[in-house]
């Protein structure tokens, strides 16, 4: 059964951030808040990790779509080819911020993602995942998770998302009600943005 963690994001305790990145080190999955939804995410650098997190999905691993989720733009460059000037300040303006940003990935993504060609980043903003990012040390992959209930779409109570997927992942970080509109996509690969899905980040960037 997975551990049940809770954290506040007024002020992330610091020894609890380092307890679920412990487990995250090892190869756990957690499910913790966002300036969204609640997310399951794993360790970028873990293989193992990202097959559970895209079995527990039902997708293939090399055609899942999941976000990568930075502390800040600094760690762009390690998974995006250079980008312009006017890419880089819509980033700034709207980063932190319930976003997912596609953009072109480059030859230093995972080798499970190399087939990709682009990459969704996400920078949220809430102190408690941006504190786990941080103790990692790098981003972790990331997928929300949706209720199988089609009119609530997603849970927001940590405690109902323990009951259902505590004996599936290895952590579940209680951050307080969720919400249950999630991030807008945003496509930057080509020459226009494009919007994938309207969320809760406004269009007007």
């Amino acid at each position: 059964m997975a551990e049940f963690i809770k954290i506040y994001e007024e002020n992330p305790n610091p020894k609890e951030v380092r307890k679920v990145v412990d487990i995250i080190r090892k190869g756990g999955l957690v499910i913790y808040p966002s300036d969204t939804v609640y997310a399951l995410g794993c360790d970028i650098k873990n293989n193992r990790a990202l097959e559970r997190v895209a079995q527990l999905k039902g997708v293939k691993l090399e055609k899942a779509n999941f976000s990568f989720v930075c502390e800040d733009l600094s760690n762009l460059s390690d998974y995006v080819k250079q980008i312009d000037s006017a890419t880089f300040k819509l980033l700034k303006r709207a980063l932190p911020g319930p976003y997912t940003f596609i953009l072109p990935g480059n030859n230093n993504l995972p080798s499970v993602f190399k087939k990709k060609k682009e990459v969704g980043i996400r920078v949220p903003d809430n102190s408690i995942v941006q504190a786990i990012v941080h103790e990692l040390g790098n981003p972790i992959v990331s997928t929300s998770i949706h209720d199988e209930d089609e009119v609530i779409e997603y849970t927001t109570d940590p405690e109902l998302i323990f009951e259902k997927w505590g004996h599936l992942v290895d952590v579940v970080v209680d951050g307080g009600y969720g919400d249950n509109v999630a991030s807008t996509i945003i496509d930057l690969t080509g020459d226009e943005p494009i919007v994938i899905r309207e969320g809760k980040g406004s269009l007007e960037i």
